[in-house]
C-alpha cells in the first residue's frame, strides 16, 4: 500500500478508473474523489486507518453491507451521525479488476443522487394577485363667498 495520504488517493483513483478518469481534491483532511464532477468515493481516516469510502444507495446498501463494508459513521457533538459512503471491500483493494463491480455501484448511486437534485422542483401553486386599488383623494368644494 502507498505510504502517503497522497498516493493513496492516486492509488485510489488508479483502482476506480474503470468507471472514468478520477480526480482527487483535498476535503476535510481527506480527500473527496470524482469523476466528471461527480463524487463516487471519499478517502479519509475515522480512526482506523486510511480508508476508500465508496457512495452508495437505497440499492446497493445491501451489496455492501452483505460484503461486510463499514458504513461512514463519525460523531457530531458526541452523536454518531452517518453518510451513504461504505469502506471498500478489501479484497477490491489488491486491484482494478477486483474493484470495478464495487466502483459501478459506487458510480450508479452518485448518478441517482445527481438526477435528484436536478430534477425541477414543482412550482408552488399561487394565489393570483390581489387588484390594485386605487386611491382617490377628495376634491376639495370649491368655497362659496
Amino acid at each position: 500500500m502507498p505510504s502517503s495520504k497522497n498516493e493513496f488517493a492516486l492509488y485510489c483513483c488508479e483502482l476506480l478508473a474503470s468507471i472514468g478518469p478520477c480526480v482527487a481534491r483535498r476535503m476535510f483532511g481527506g480527500f473527496g474523489i470524482s469523476i466528471d464532477g461527480l463524487t463516487v468515493a471519499l478517502m479519509t481516516n475515522l480512526g482506523s486507518g486510511d480508508k476508500l469510502w465508496l457512495k452508495a444507495d437505497e440499492t446497493s446498501r445491501h451489496q455492501f453491507e452483505a460484503a461486510g463494508c463499514e458504513r461512514f459513521t463519525y460523531p457530531v457533538k458526541g452523536v454518531p451521525k452517518s453518510m451513504n459512503y461504505y469502506s471498500a471491500p478489501e479484497d477490491a483493494m489488491e486491484a482494478p479488476h477486483l474493484m470495478e463491480p464495487w466502483a459501478r455501484l459506487a458510480l450508479e448511486a452518485a448518478l441517482k443522487a445527481w438526477a435528484l437534485k436536478t430534477k425541477p422542483k414543482p412550482k408552488a401553486k399561487t394565489k393570483p394577485a390581489p387588484k390594485p386599488t386605487v386611491k382617490v383623494k377628495a376634491t376639495p368644494k370649491p368655497k362659496t363667498a
